[in-house]
């Protein structure tokens, strides 16, 4: 799937396959010690009053935070240094039209301290955004979260990460099912330790020590990345 730029809402995958394709980054990169860590950069499930929210950080100049609140409804907001609405006059209200909830669940502190750049939400089957300037050219959706729109672009995205080539057999295959089953809702205990060793069986055989393959150090931590892969 092609991401205009701006974005538009219609570019964006139903929520629910959004979640899955995130959190199934944030449960292939899983390090049991990171998890604890305020600050830090990746994929990862962050704390919230809400039902949960994602997290997204590439530790340079991207940004993402993925709300999940009640109702099926959710809100996507961010920052990529390839938007041009920060620079944008006069100022765009990132919030036109927004209803009340989004309001509610869109740290405002960051809104305030210019660090959000792009918000969309989800509700009632649809995303929607505020009105941008005929003229604006950017709003760093596609550049942010690009790869998350499709699964094809998913899984080309987690095989660089992995550092895995055309050469590394299984590779493709391995990633292609590990989020076939994200976005289906059948992630368990067994497909993630089968994921993880077929990660770990292919970075040994071709030799790649980074990054390593997502560990469950205990079935605390199994059950933790299974959950985070559901969308309720």
């Amino acid at each position: 799937m092609k991401i205009n730029r701006p974005g538009r809402p219609e570019d964006l995958p139903e929520a629910s396959v959004l979640w899955a394709r995130w959190a199934a980054f944030a449960v292939a990169t899983w390090n049991a010690e990171e998890e604890k860590e305020r600050f830090r950069s990746g994929y990862w499930l962050g704390d919230s009053d809400s039902d949960g929210d994602l997290h997204y950080d590439d530790g340079a100049c991207s940004r993402w935070v993925f709300i999940r609140a009640e109702g099926g409804r959710a809100v996507l907001f961010g920052q990529d240094d390839s938007s041009k609405v920060a620079r944008y006059e006069p100022p765009i209200d990132l919030l036109a039209a927004a209803p009340g909830w989004v309001h509610r669940e869109l740290r405002r502190d960051l809104l305030e301290q210019g660090r959000i750049e792009c918000v969309y939400w989800f509700e009632d089957g649809s995303w929607h955004r505020a009105p941008y300037p005929d003229d604006l050219h950017d709003d760093g959706l596609d550049c942010g979260i690009g790869h998350l729109t499709s699964r094809d672009h998913a899984v080309g995205e987690i095989c660089a990460l992995f550092e895995f080539d055309n050469d590394c057999e299984g590779a493709v295959e391995a990633c292609e099912q590990f989020f076939e089953h994200a976005e289906r809702g059948t992630v368990t205990g067994r497909v993630v330790r089968s994921f993880a060793d077929e990660i770990f069986r292919i970075q040994t055989e071709y030799e790649l020590l980074w990054p390593e393959a997502p560990i469950a150090r205990s079935e605390t931590d199994l059950a933790a990345m299974t959950a985070l892969v559901r969308w309720r």
